[in-house]
């Protein structure tokens, strides 16, 4: 920043001044003293002057080491909270006294020096910007690290290793420790370390009294004075330690205590960020306990969810039993006697014999009903062959019942746990399902394949559709809610897209409008439309055979 001219005659000025420098440091001490500046910013402000620069040259020093104690004194005067402008008061105090001394030793170049003040003066306030701004980027920086620290922290542990050592880095400890009060209020643990390994829990008979000496900072200069403060044994070695409470709703919840080998008394600025930093980490730790216990509550719902839906399926198949062992064995032994009472009665009895072949027709409607019940309720085929042939089955039965065109896309899926197959074989029923009672569609797809260790499940229609979060909102509605939380249940994704269609009315009107010849109305809204869409992503158990579900041929069928 400085030109040679300049330099030269900065020189020049400190050789003029340099005798009476101490003299007009002690008058500039004692006026600060007076507009109740405290001892250590009078002692930086005294490093800012013309005079403090005269001392520099005068030993031989370059201009250089003037700027960085000028720098140094920056960044203590904006950790001690002093602004700006009471910098340039102070200052401009000095300047009021130096006038007088230049007029005298110079007084025939007193006003070609002028110039020289205002650009010392220039550089000075330009490093002092400088270092008011490294003070407070650090602080932000601080705070933007503790910022992210919560957000990626994935356990209680995690966030408090973390933080302290965003924090102990901004101190520039050489060590530091968290401690947290113990769940039976009767000593410390150490939760995390920096610097050095964790020391064991603290244990104290004057507990209460060690909780009330830790509840106000406490800046200890050797580590013998720390005696009853610190709570590392080993810090002894320290020439200053900080401790900084962590308070929760008035009442000691942990302790930061950072270990310095040179002695380092805090600032004001550093306490008041450590103390806010402090409460955020009381409040960042008590929302990521609530998350941990909230995550275990999901756990456990999950587990019990999981539990629910396997003694579903179990009650299925002890119902599909009963079914098939006790009321269709019934049904076929009735049926049997219904034949044979007919074959028996008499010609006499000839009139009886249309209403026992009535019977016998209802007999046999229900034993196919009662066997579909037991197909939908415990599907033989997905316990003895697996998925693919289940959903053929599956698919085959609905085309029984229904127009619909439907077209099975399968792929070899290759081993994969019996609680996959029949969640992946439930959410297909219940997509059929909803296709039955709702869709009105004309077209079915159905693809179901594996790879990177996924298994990937598509069904898609043409129908009306409608609007997704309306069905997840309407009461009563448990379908598609059903779908999102089977799949959640094996930590899969599920996403379900529909747009609804134009009504039937509209259909009509649309097609008396409908010209000869080109895409008619009808065809166009049609094609705008899009139907629904259900896409569900499961994970593949590792050990899977996955390099098979990956290069197997697609098996294809068509069912027109």
């Amino acid at each position: 920043m400085l030109s040679d001219q300049l330099r030269v005659s900065l020189a020049r000025l400190a050789n003029v001044l340099r005798p009476e420098a101490d003299r007009l440091e002690a008058r500039f001490l004692a006026r600060l003293e007076k507009l109740d500046f405290d001892v250590r910013q009078r002692r930086a402000l005294s490093s800012l002057t013309i005079g403090s620069m005269a001392r520099f040259l005068s030993r031989g020093c370059p201009p250089s080491d003037f700027f960085e104690e000028v720098e140094y004194s920056g960044r203590r005067l904006a950790k001690l909270n002093l602004p700006p402008s009471a910098i340039s008061s102070a200052l401009a105090e000095y300047d009021k006294m130096l006038t007088p001394v230049l007029q005298k030793l110079m007084p025939n170049e007193f006003q070609n020096f002028h110039w020289v003040r205002e650009q010392l003066q220039f550089c000075v306030m330009l490093t002092l910007n400088n270092a008011y701004y490294q003070v407070r980027e650090t602080e932000t920086q601080a705070f933007y690290e503790m910022f992210w620290a919560e957000l990626e922290a994935r356990t209680l542990e995690d966030l408090m290793q973390r933080l302290l050592a965003i924090l102990a880095r901004f101190c520039k400890a050489d060590q530091a420790h968290l401690f947290l009060v113990n769940s039976s209020e009767n000593g410390f643990d150490c939760r995390a370390s920096y610097g050095t390994s964790a020391v064991s829990h603290r244990r104290s008979n004057s507990f209460a009294r060690l909780k009330k000496t830790l509840s106000t900072p406490r800046c200890v200069s050797g580590g013998r004075a720390g005696k009853g403060i610190l709570l590392d044994p080993a810090w002894v070695e320290f020439s200053s330690s900080w401790s900084i409470p962590m308070m929760e709703r008035g009442k000691l919840a942990g302790v930061f205590q950072f270990g310095f080998l040179r002695h380092y008394e805090w600032l004001p600025r550093e306490l008041q960020l450590l103390n806010a930093a402090a409460e955020r980490s009381v409040m960042a730790a008590e929302k990521a306990k609530l998350v941990e216990d909230l995550g275990a509550r999901q756990a456990q719902v999950r587990r019990l969810a999981e539990s629910m839906m396997q003694v579903e399926e179990a009650e299925r198949r002890r119902i599909s039993r009963e079914l098939h062992d006790q009321t269709g064995q019934d049904l076929l032994w009735i049926r049997l006697q219904m034949e044979m009472i007919e074959k028996e009665l008499p010609e006499s009895e000839h009139g009886w014999k249309p209403r026992i072949a009535e019977v016998r027709d209802m007999t046999e409607r229900t034993i196919v009903e009662v066997r579909r019940l037991i197909a939908a309720l415990s599907p033989a085929v997905l316990e003895q062959l697996g998925l693919a042939p289940a959903m053929r089955q599956l698919v085959n039965r609905f085309r029984s019942n229904h127009s619909s065109r439907v077209r099975l896309q399968v792929g070899r899926l290759g081993p994969m746990p019996k609680q996959l197959e029949v969640i992946a074989y439930r959410l297909v029923q219940e997509c059929l399902n909803n296709i039955a009672k709702h869709s009105y569609c004309s077209n079915v797809n159905i693809s179901i394949n594996t790879a990177d260790g996924i298994l990937r499940l598509f069904v898609e229609d043409d129908g009306v559709g409608f609007r997704v979060e309306e069905a997840l909102r309407k009461p009563g509605s448990f379908g598609l809610a059903g779908i999102r939380e089977r799949v959640a249940l094996l930590g899969g994704r599920c996403v379900i897209t529909s747009r609804p269609s134009m009504s039937k009315a509209a259909d009509r009107s649309n097609r008396e409008q409908d010209s000869p010849g080109g895409e008619t109305v009808t065809q166009k809204r049609k094609r705008a439309a899009s139907g629904t869409r259900i896409c569900v992503e499961l994970p593949m158990p590792e050990g899977g055979s996955k390099k098979e579900a990956v290069s197997s041929p697609v098996l294809s069928s068509r069912i027109a």
